[in-house]
């Protein structure tokens, strides 16, 4: 039996106006090399100015995952060839960085949590972008400089379904912060993975194979998996060491299989020494206290629905998991809809109907409709099974007004008593003889009685009503 050691690099793009050490903008998919300049083009001369916004932005997350947030730290030089890299170096962090000894908690569907250590944040430029056609490769140095905050995982993660919690987590406390969009088709959100394995028992690390920059949760699981039991298969052959060596692989997503890339370096491989371009980042009190004003993060929010809402922890998980789905939420109950029923409308309901590629934030259904749809319910105005018809109908015709929606499809209840009453007497009038069986103790027809009203009045009577006026009529 093996255990599997997992640990994460993500890099997550931070979403200033202008980069990290110019003030090229920070623009995606415009036309290609529009967004440059001496400094981000590595012309000799240019010297790099530090963003205050990225230092910010870095400073709340290091806030948010309870780390600590050093009052100092400097950049260096990471010197490395690459087309898209035209300095011939990446500015980064690497003996100080600016969060260090953080942590977050992962969520199981059991309700359990399991702490996952964050050695480190850093702040850092991103490189250019390649695109090869034939025999030829084309340079796009538009993302050249954009800022990037590199956050390191201690290796806690124990299997792909954890790994993939850990990034959900992570992806939902950047998007809550507002650092960053996230957007991981665009590359705002992308990771390296390190993956290896040991035998039960065993405390030793054995060799780290990375997998570089992916950027979707579902080939992250499927990628983790196969180079897991590639590993295993190469131990438990005896070629271990001929087959797993410290190297970098990509990921084949049409195969579902990880290859060789290139080998790994190690840090003393690219020469890091101070940037001499820049002084230390020496923060002042009044950035400090600023960065700690950042908003209620998705565990708190989660303790504090289960606590003043009363909903289900499960249901709790749900909603924060997504910043703009416990905005959704929060908006129903600010339109007077029940927490309760909210949360069942919006996590079952809404969600379910939510097909090809569909969020809370693309819903044709907003968060005004779906509370006065639950309001409705709750008023006995229509039934849950007419909530539904209601909620189909908006998906079909978007921006409908819920009343007149109710009106238009017939789904009023009936709750006025005298007419509720009539199709009562007259359900009974056409079932005499199962009234006098129910009288002589077969109390399972009283089923029967509510289904034939029910059915008479075609789904419009109120079933709270009819339950009570039947039994009335049949013990009178």
């Amino acid at each position: 039996m093996f255990e599997v050691i997992i640990g994460l690099e993500v890099h997550v793009q931070l979403n200033t106006k202008t980069k990290i050490f110019c003030n090229c903008a920070t623009s995606f998919a415009d036309h290609q090399n529009s967004h440059t300049c001496p400094v981000c083009l590595g012309l000799p001369g240019a010297l790099p100015v530090l963003n205050k916004e990225a230092v910010k932005k870095a400073m709340m997350f290091g806030n948010a995952i309870e780390a600590t947030v050093h009052k100092k730290s400097v950049f260096n030089r990471k010197n490395y060839f690459y087309p898209d890299l035209p300095k011939g170096y990446q500015i980064s962090q690497f003996e100080i960085p600016i969060v260090e000894n953080g942590h977050l908690m992962i969520d199981f569907d059991d309700g359990s949590q399991k702490r996952i250590g964050i050695t480190r944040a850093h702040l850092e430029e991103d490189a250019g972008k390649n695109s090869h056609e034939g025999d030829h490769s084309l340079v796009d140095l538009n993302r050249a400089g954009t800022p990037l905050l590199e956050i390191v995982s201690e290796p806690d993660m124990r299997s792909a379904d954890e790994a993939v919690r850990y990034l959900k987590k992570l992806h939902s406390i950047v998007r809550y912060l507002g650092i960053s969009d996230a957007n991981m088709q665009e590359g705002s959100f992308r990771c390296d993975v390190n993956v290896s394995i040991r035998p039960k028992g065993d405390d030793k690390l054995y060799t780290r194979v990375e997998i570089k920059n992916m950027n979707s949760f579902r080939f992250i699981h499927q990628a983790i998996d196969y180079e897991v039991q590639r590993q295993i298969e190469a131990w438990e052959d005896g070629v271990y060491n001929e087959e797993v060596w410290q190297e970098t692989r990509l990921f084949d997503t049409v195969k579902g299989e990880t290859r060789s890339m290139r080998g790994k370096e190690d840090s003393a491989d690219y020469r890091y020494f101070p940037e001499p371009d820049l002084l230390p980042v020496i923060l002042d009190d009044e950035m400090i206290e600023e960065a700690k004003n950042i908003p209620e993060m998705p565990d708190a929010k989660r303790a504090r629905y289960v606590k003043d809402f009363g909903i289900r922890e499960y249901d709790a998980v749900v909603i924060t998991s997504e910043v703009e789905m416990a905005r959704f939420y929060e908006e129903m109950i600010e339109e007077g809809a029940n927490p309760k029923e909210a949360a069942k409308w919006l996590t079952i309901e809404l969600q379910g109907r939510l097909k090809g590629g569909m969020t809370v934030e693309t819903s044709p259904v907003s968060a005004k409709q779906l509370a006065l749809i639950v309001k409705r319910i709750e008023e006995s105005t229509i039934s849950g099974k007419a909530g539904k018809d209601v909620l189909d109908y908006l998906f079909e015709n978007q921006g409908a007004d819920v009343d007149e929606v109710i009106e238009k499809l017939g789904l009023k209840q009936v709750s006025d008593d005298g007419a509720i009453l009539a199709l009562i007497d007259e359900v009974l009038a056409n079932n005499q003889d199962k009234v006098e069986e129910y009288k002589g103790g077969k109390e399972k027809l009283f089923g029967f009685f509510v289904g034939q009203v029910m059915k008479a009045s075609k789904g419009s009577a109120n079933p709270g009503k009819v339950n009570q006026l039947l039994k009335e009529r049949l013990n009178s």
